[in-house]
């Protein structure tokens, strides 16, 4: 009898929250929720520079506002999709539904898929921009903690990602050993006939042949 779905147990268990708070996905969500809000803090804290020929606040990523627009959205999606996922991490043995877990799951993983795509991106395109980068105004303890912690997010969404991948494999696994199509399952022969016996010749009369002549009509003698 199947005891879990897609890497948890089946539902109507206890929350265990010292086993939840241990888990590689629980401290891989909590650094990246840890790495989002070092990159959009410190952009909105210190990325914006006023340069002294001109008024204007400038991002400290070679005046590219583009840039620090681009690491601060994807900080902040970064930091609720990390709360979002975490709530449902720890939602996720409630939920008896097997087709509701498996969207979860996928959700999970695309979302994890693309964020290490765009982390790796916005790590680019800021080093990219802070190596043409000139002038002192420009904090360089703040340019250098955003270009940091965005390497870092690049390695832990790779990691959430594979751990989706694991467990929506572990969930297809499971699938299958439940359940089997017979149509393809030859090892599992079909039951015999109620209509057909083991012995396929001829099979004599219950009755003994003398007591069918017994029974017989014999015709009186005069």
């Amino acid at each position: 009898m199947q005891s879990s779905a897609y890497g948890a147990s089946l539902a109507g268990g206890a929350f265990d929250a010292q086993n939840f708070i241990k888990q590689p996905q629980t401290i891989l969500r909590f650094l990246s929720w840890l790495f989002s809000i070092v990159v959009f803090a410190t952009i909105t804290g210190e990325g914006y520079i006023n340069p002294e020929s001109k008024q204007e606040a400038k991002c400290m990523f070679n005046g590219d506002d583009s840039a620090c627009s681009y690491a601060m959205g994807i900080g902040v999606l970064a930091f609720l999709a990390c709360v979002i996922f975490l709530i449902l991490d720890a939602y996720f043995p409630q939920i008896s539904n097997a087709k509701d877990r498996k969207y979860i799951v996928i959700g999970d993983l695309v979302f994890s898929a693309a964020w290490t795509f765009l982390w790796f991106i916005c790590f680019c395109v800021l080093a990219n921009q802070w190596s043409k980068t000139t002038g002192t105004a420009a904090p360089a303890d703040a340019a250098r903690a955003v270009l940091v912690f965005s390497f870092f997010s690049i390695f832990t969404w790779g990691l959430l990602s594979y751990f989706a991948y694991a467990r929506y494999r572990q969930g297809i696994s499971e699938f299958e050993q439940e359940y089997r199509d017979p149509a393809s399952d030859h090892s599992t022969p079909y039951p015999p006939s109620p209509y057909t016996t083991s012995n396929t010749g001829y099979q004599q009369s219950p009755f003994p042949q003398n007591q069918q002549n017994q029974g017989e009509y014999q015709p009186p003698a005069y």
